[in-house]
């Protein structure tokens, strides 16, 4: 049965022209296809963050750690790292953590 993997953005940047932006969506366009039915959620890019201590206190968070997220299905941890070894973010300079989600509801 496959589990699904959160995959989360560090980093890089979207550049700043029109035709280079278009560049980088047909890029994740191609990739969601080559992945196809794996892509659970292909998520967002984000951008401001804050921070909720423990002691209830909000910290403004600049840059933000997280850039972006992915959720896909695979069979394993392995085959979920092999999957996002072809995402596009990884050309624009971020690093991808894969974590296993654990289904509890």
């Amino acid at each position: 049965m496959a589990t699904k993997y959160l995959l989360v953005y560090h980093g890089g940047s979207m550049p700043e022209d029109e035709a280079a932006v278009a560049q980088v969506m047909a890029a994740w366009e191609a990739w969601f296809a080559s992945i196809g039915g794996a892509v659970a959620d292909p998520g967002e890019p984000t951008s401001v963050a804050r921070t909720i201590r423990p002691d209830g206190s909000v910290a403004e968070v600049v840059p933000a750690s997280v850039s972006g997220y992915t959720v896909l299905t695979a069979d394993s941890l392995d085959a979920a790292v092999a999957l996002a070894k072809g995402c596009p973010v990884l050309v624009g300079g971020a690093s991808i953590e894969v974590c296993e989600t654990l289904d509890v509801m």
